[in-house]
């Protein structure tokens, strides 16, 4: 009688069908992924964050996903589909981290102004972004990355305080302090690669746009800020001026 010799089993067979089942479930959550929301950006980050030649799409991920990292301030700025909700995601975000006293969202037509009092940027008489206002810049950036296509212009101002009320600073400090802030502002935003580096403008406009007086501290304070004013796509040129005219009329009604 002839014995049938026994086919060897293979060790690692098995590997072959997990291999395909991973893959499979991967397939499928990114198919849901697609379909868990209609805005195309989503998509197009997506695409790109999984594409290693897209740097840009790939610092706009890491800029999201470390917004919120432990230990630090955020929510982030998630929910950002139309440009009004930059405003409305913004005030959120300030007041989940308890900055109402560093920060000031005012949102218009076809634009929103950003406050931001000087502690939570710079030290004084420097220009160097302290990691707080980092923080708040990366938060922000993360919503602008979201509707870029719906972003006009992103104005970014420095000013400063009249140190003595009867007599004017020193003009070169007064304006290199002013912009030199302004354009650190803008340079940490266009590195992040949120929007198209032609919308970034800075500007220092020194002393000379104070929203209080120079003689109280508390009001000196006040005047020693850096403002980011967004505009929409199509929407009027508007300046400061426009812009503090409309708060005012808002806050006398």
């Amino acid at each position: 009688m002839i014995k049938r010799r026994r086919r060897p089993v293979e060790k690692w067979g098995w590997m072959t069908t997990y291999s395909d089942m991973m893959t499979l479930l991967l397939c499928f959550f990114v198919f849901l992924y697609t379909f868990s929301s209609i805005d195309s950006s989503k998509w197009q980050v997506l695409v790109n964050a999984l594409n290693p030649s897209s740097g840009a799409a790939s610092d706009i991920i890491k800029d999201i996903v470390n917004v919120a990292k432990p230990g630090q301030t955020g929510s982030g700025m998630g929910g950002v589909v139309t440009f009004d909700d930059i405003s409305r995601q913004m005030e959120k975000y300030v007041e989940d981290n308890n900055l109402g006293n560093d920060i000031e969202v005012h949102g218009g037509d076809g634009y929103t102004l950003i406050v931001f009092r000087n502690n939570i940027f710079f030290d004084g008489n420097s220009y160097t972004l302290k990691p707080e206002g980092k923080r708040v810049l990366d938060a922000l950036g993360a919503g602008v990355a979201a509707v870029g296509n719906m972003i006009k212009e992103i104005r970014i101002m420095g000013h400063t305080n009249q140190a003595d009320p009867e007599q004017q600073n020193p003009v070169r400090g007064d304006r290199f302090l002013a912009s030199d802030r302004a354009t650190e502002v803008l340079v940490y935003m266009q590195e992040k690669n949120i929007i198209d580096p032609k919308k970034l403008i800075s500007i220092g406009y020194g002393q000379f746009y104070p929203v209080a007086p120079f003689v109280r501290e508390e009001d000196r304070l006040k005047n020693r800020r850096v403002e980011i004013l967004i505009t929409e796509t199509n929407a009027v040129d508007i300046s400061l001026d426009q812009v503090y005219s409309q708060m005012d009329a808002e806050q006398n009604r």
